[in-house]
């Protein structure tokens, strides 16, 4: 009773403190807003209280955008393990009910046919027309019931079905999102890493070009230090939307781990690479930055990129590491640039790292 008294109250002086930062600061009291400063109260979530401190200490208040911001990066995605774990649930009593059904038709099979050895016994021995009126009444009394049971199954299971195939689509859509990076909305490293040993092994049993870009937005700390990391969220998805623009069809994108993207291209030579790549370049340098909450213009963003193509005693960790190689060239010799593991800049930087 004492336990319960305890997390009682510790959990009712988060829900004040929730509720006294929403007053305070003057935000509406809808859920979404009473979640994020709960969990703020907690401490649990160490990123989502860094950003709100950082965001009040520099502007004294969160807009309607930041916290909109604050809780699709930080909150909504962790909701996808319990959706997954609700639909597995619902999923295992869908089964559950079927198979309490099937075993009970089961029973009354195994009734019916009982019924009609019987039946047969007693028409054998039946000695008058009223005699073989009853066997016949009971076989057609029986011969009804097993019907009646057999459209209940019928009807139960295409409810059933129906129901798992809604939940099925319930569960690609989570897995969807599990592989999806929530800020973004390009894949996440999970994906990355999935689908380039995919596309890497098919590349090599067919004998087929495949090409790897990694893009490092430059002096993105800067960015941060300088105007938040709400703004750098921004610039992160600005080069995300100018990935999107450019990259379609087969080709594999993904934010491949804090200020860095990467992209898989099948069926594709270095030369055309080197041309998608700079074509990227250009296109995230030509966006102009703004500040959403002042409107304020914050320059351009540059990417460095680096490309590597595959060679038939690659795998998918020499494929990286060369493509790697050559982005951290372009960072070396004055970013926004590409440069690929045939260009001297490469080679030398190979040469000295060996050294």
């Amino acid at each position: 009773m004492v336990k319960l008294l305890d997390e009682h109250e510790r959990t009712m002086a988060f829900a004040e403190v929730a509720l006294g930062q929403i007053k305070s600061l003057r935000q509406t009291a809808v859920p979404r807003n009473y979640e994020i400063w709960y969990v703020y109260a907690t401490g649990y979530n160490a990123p989502l209280n860094k950003i709100i401190n950082e965001t009040l200490a520099r502007n004294g208040k969160l807009s309607e955008a930041d916290l909109e911001q604050i809780y699709e990066t930080y909150l909504s995605h962790i909701k996808a393990s319990d959706r997954i774990d609700k639909v597995g649930a619902r999923v295992i009593g869908e089964i559950d009910d079927v198979m309490t059904l099937i075993t009970e038709a089961l029973g009354m099979s195994q009734s019916y046919d009982s019924r009609l050895s019987g039946a047969t016994e007693k028409l054998k021995a039946a000695k008058s027309r009223d005699q073989i009126k009853a066997v016949v009444d009971g076989l057609m009394k029986s011969t009804r019931e097993m019907q009646e049971t057999n459209k209940a199954l019928e009807s139960r299971l295409a409810l059933s079905r129906t129901e798992i195939s809604n939940l099925q689509h319930s569960l690609e859509a989570i897995r969807a999102e599990s592989l999806t990076d929530p800020l973004t909305g390009l894949g996440n490293r999970k994906y990355f890493d999935r689908s380039i040993d995919m596309a890497v092994r098919t590349a090599l049993a067919n004998g087929e070009p495949l090409s790897l870009m990694m893009f490092d937005i430059d002096h993105f700390k800067s960015f941060n230090d300088s105007y938040g990391h709400l703004t750098g969220d921004q610039v992160l998805r600005l080069v995300a939307m100018s990935l999107k623009q450019t990259i379609k069809g087969q080709d594999i994108t993904a934010r491949y781990g804090g200020e860095e993207f990467a992209v898989v291209l099948p069926n594709t030579g270095l030369r055309q690479a080197l041309t998608v790549a700079d074509h990227i370049r250009r296109a995230v340098m030509a966006k102009e930055l703004k500040k959403k909450s002042t409107g304020e213009i914050l320059g351009r963003v540059t990417i460095s990129v680096g490309v590597s193509m595959l060679k038939p005693d690659d795998d998918t960790d020499s494929l990286i590491e060369r493509a790697d190689g050559c982005l951290y060239a372009a960072k070396r010799n004055g970013r926004n640039r590409v440069i690929c593991e045939v260009d001297p800049e490469f080679a030398d930087e190979t040469r000295s790292q060996v050294a």
